[in-house]
């Protein structure tokens, strides 16, 4: 991986540290290009007529999104955001009085806002599952608490939260055994590190475009396990997903594609086409090794200056890198690496409910570096919170 050359095709990089990946990631030019260009393709030849005259192209980033993750183009379905993505998912599942939802402690603050709506509206139940000694999701309650009753296990592969990565492979091979959906939220690892639907075993896939696979703001993406269709109602039809009969009826469209609305930024969509090819040409397991190597160093470093502690759970730890400082409010932290030009962000406990409940460590600063991320950049945000602590 050549990082200058992967820092000089990146602007941002010349104006500032960018150590919120984790929010929103610097796009590359080859983006920025797919992106001005088919705008510019509208404005020559109308909307619509640009949609056509780019479908080829449009085509292929469902062929590539299916790439990254290892399923198949008609099991992908595009949004404007991740949210959309999962609640088309999650409220296409139809819940009675007395199923089970299980999830997990780090499980994004959006979802558990939606479990507890359905909860409310159906007479289904929220089970919290424990965490095991490393703080990441407990295989071994969650195979106790699958019943008859399970109808969804729904977690966040890593949460908004810190750097824990939750062992979804072995939740997929319970949810398996027991014939119950798997929906899995990879906002936080789409992008960072190999995420593939068949080793894990999901049934449903969300994630962005912004973060760790740096595409446009404004994208999201569900994926659906063919085979999980029939157990899911879309709750929105719409003519992109549906076909009239003729008569006083509908069907669905074939695939995941029952699950889109047929308005599309076409723009933002071949941005994320363009961000995700450039992923797949670097190498997910290459871009993992750099940015978990880089995660590693900023989170040891950290940890050795006086005053300080991160919080990050799990047995395995990803890019994201989460701390307190003592006496300084995180806030204060995050704007003073703000103001040197260092750009973070910090967590807040709504956004993290369940973890808020068992830890209440929150707020604390979030920093997330990437691979185009170099080893000084790390360094100089160690040394600015370390000038904080004196």
């Amino acid at each position: 991986m050549d990082v200058d050359e992967l820092r000089a095709q990146t602007p941002g990089c010349a104006h500032r540290v960018h150590l919120n990946n984790a929010g929103a990631a610097l796009p590359a030019q080859p983006t920025l290009d797919a992106m001005v260009g088919h705008l510019r393709l509208e404005a020559e030849l109308g909307g619509y007529e640009a949609a056509d005259a780019a479908g080829d192209a449009i085509a292929a980033v469902y062929h590539a999104v299916a790439e990254l993750v290892g399923g198949r183009s008609e099991e992908v379905a595009f949004f404007d955001n991740a949210t959309h993505a999962w609640n088309a998912a999650f409220y296409s599942i139809p819940f009675r009085a007395g199923d089970r939802i299980l999830t997990g402690r780090s499980e994004y603050g959006s979802n558990v806002l939606a479990y507890l709506q359905v909860a409310q509206r159906t007479g289904a139940e929220v089970v919290v599952v424990p965490n095991d000694a490393h703080g990441q999701l407990d295989v071994a309650a969650l195979a106790g608490l699958v019943d008859e009753r399970t109808r969804l296990i729904g977690v966040s592969h890593v949460p908004t939260s810190g750097g824990l990565v939750n062992p979804a492979a072995e939740i997929g091979r319970i949810a398996r055994q027991a014939g119950v959906l798997f929906l899995l939220d990879a906002t936080q690892s789409v992008g960072q590190f190999p995420v593939d639907v068949d080793r894990i075993s999901c049934d449903l896939l969300t994630a962005t475009g912004r973060k760790f696979l740096r595409g446009p703001r404004g994208t999201g993406f569900l994926w659906v396990r063919s085979s999980a269709l029939d157990r899911l109602d879309p709750y929105v039809a719409e003519i992109r997903s549906a076909t009239w009969d003729g008569r006083r009826g509908f069907a669905w469209v074939a695939g995941a594609r029952r699950f889109e609305s047929w308005e599309n930024s076409y723009i933002n969509l071949l941005g994320l086409g363009a961000a995700v090819r450039q992923a797949l040409d670097l190498g997910l397991d290459a871009i993992a090794e750099r940015t978990l190597g880089l995660g590693d160093r900023l989170r040891t470093a950290l940890d050795a200056l006086p005053g300080v502690r991160t919080h990050d759970l799990g047995a395995l730890r990803c890019a994201i890198v989460t701390a307190g400082v003592d006496g300084v409010p995180a806030a204060v932290v995050a704007t003073a690496l703000r103001r040197a030009a260092v750009n973070v962000d910090t967590t807040v406990p709504e956004h993290s409910q369940f973890d808020t409940e068992d830890r209440d460590v929150h707020p604390l600063v979030r920093l997330s570096p990437h691979y185009y991320n170099t080893e000084d950049e790390v360094d100089r945000a160690v040394d600015l919170i370390a000038a904080l602590t004196r």
